[in-house]
């Protein structure tokens, strides 16, 4: 326990102002639980929606993988069903990780139990394609088993994801003061980053030698990743002492007791952060379609494509923070709405590789002007230290929400425009003009000073 008190003690979190070795090391470790989240999710995302529609002929007939040939608005409902039932956990796991006492601190034990369980069922996952037989590809009235195989395991590991991300995310409030989050959480999401590229690097190489690998190598490297955050994270006593104090969890009556002119600028924040992901996780859902569709790519080579806006995100993640620094949050997260939306009007109007290509790289930038720092600008709209695992989970409701609503709502558009997937780029842009419209109102989350 000696090392881990002093690990605590080597990060002072009163009045730092600048992000010192020790405190870049922690974000690199507290990046690897993003790390692992991300890469499951972005190999989740790249080829559930492909062994869902395959076997469609209104879908690819060049496409060789086998699987259920549901059509784009089905497939769009079951990639949000794992979402709904996230929605009433995520929210729910703030503030009981707040009330969490246990020698390894109150976020760690929910990350240690329900990390390798969502891994495990991540495992599961391409286990019902594989089962699925030649003759067979595309009949769904034949192939309850291996449905109901992939559909359960995809439920299991979203619920335990579920269990686990809101607290994971929790801890960088606890580990780093105000002045600090945008650097940090710009090292957070390198990592998380990292994860993408190699979802989609690794992941697109082994998907082409056999389908259910990819998966395989995020569950192994998901259970390394949160092995070496239980030896490397420890949580700082005085957290852990002030969740127990009695009545520092009432979350409700504290929220209510905010001044009127802060709810109302995060109640828009939350709607800046739902709008925006809706835009995005729809796009998320559909481009690999669109990639096999419209661009006559193996799904193996759309997800290298997809690299491209991760390798973009990984090299402007630290610049972004910076750019926080000068303009501040607000005016930043303005911005890279503003430059998101405009790169995907482009694809839509120049539907080609090369257009797509550099598309994804000005889009990895504008999303890392957003995504940087508007999770910091939540955190920073608390006026409680202890309310932080809360707003966490205000995020999370904004986040999960927009992955439920998203995939539908997109699929259904592309159903209704004949299978047309390039219609995910004039969705995208005008929920980014929501978000932004949201945004002009938010008067909370930029850096404070602590005492």
């Amino acid at each position: 326990m000696a090392a881990k008190d002093g690990a605590a003690q080597s990060l002072d979190r009163a009045g730092a102002s600048r992000m010192t070795p020790a405190y870049y090391k922690t974000a690199v470790f507290l990046g690897l639980g993003l790390f692992a989240a991300q890469l499951m999710w972005m190999i989740y995302n790249t080829y559930m929606p492909i062994f869902l529609q395959a076997g469609n002929p209104a879908f690819s007939t060049r496409l060789a993988t086998r699987g259920f040939g549901l059509s784009a608005t089905l497939t769009g409902f079951i990639m949000t069903l794992d979402n709904i039932a996230a929605f009433f956990l995520q929210p729910l796991m703030g503030p009981v990780s707040d009330r969490t006492r246990s020698r390894f601190g109150r976020r760690m034990p929910w990350i240690l139990v329900f990390a390798p369980l969502s891994a495990l069922s991540f495992a599961l996952i391409p286990i019902g394609a594989v089962m699925i037989p030649a003759a067979a590809s595309g009949h769904i009235e034949q192939l309850a088993g291996p449905f109901v195989l992939m559909v359960g395991a995809a439920l299991v590991m979203v619920l335990c994801m579920a269990l686990w991300r809101t607290p994971l995310f929790a801890l960088l409030p606890d580990l780093f003061p105000s002045p600090l989050r945008s650097q940090a959480n710009a090292v957070v999401n390198i990592m998380s980053g990292i994860g993408g590229i190699l979802a989609f690097a690794i992941g697109g190489a082994l998907f082409a030698v056999y389908e259910p690998l990819p998966f395989w190598f995020g569950a192994l490297a998901t259970l390394g990743a949160v092995l070496v955050l239980f030896l490397t994270i420890h949580e700082p006593s005085d957290l852990v002492e002030a969740a127990e104090a009695p009545g520092g969890l009432k979350v409700l009556a504290k929220l209510a007791s905010i001044p009127p002119e802060n709810k109302r600028s995060i109640a828009l924040l939350i709607f800046v952060v739902f709008f925006y992901m809706l835009g995005y996780m729809s796009l998320e859902t559909f481009f690999s379609s669109f990639a096999v569709a419209h661009l006559g790519m193996k799904p193996s080579a759309a997800a290298l494509l997809l690299a491209v806006s991760y390798v973009s995100f990984l090299v402007f993640a630290m610049p972004a923070s910076a750019v926080a620094r000068k303009l501040g949050r607000k005016t930043t997260v303005g911005i890279g709405l503003v430059v998101f939306a405009a790169v995907l009007v482009g694809i839509r109007i120049v539907p080609t590789l090369p257009v797509v290509v550099v598309g994804l790289a000005v889009g990895g930038f504008g999303w890392a002007l957003v995504n940087i720092n508007c999770f910091p600008m939540v955190l920073d709209s608390s006026t409680s230290e202890e309310l932080m695992g809360t707003y966490s989970g205000l995020y999370f409701i904004a986040t999960t929400l927009a992955g439920t609503l998203g995939p539908i709502l997109n699929g259904r558009v592309i159903d209704l425009a004949g299978r047309d997937y390039r219609v995910i780029f004039v969705i995208g842009p005008l929920f980014f003009l929501c978000s932004l419209l949201c945004l002009l109102g938010v008067r909370t989350g930029e850096v404070k000073t602590e005492r």
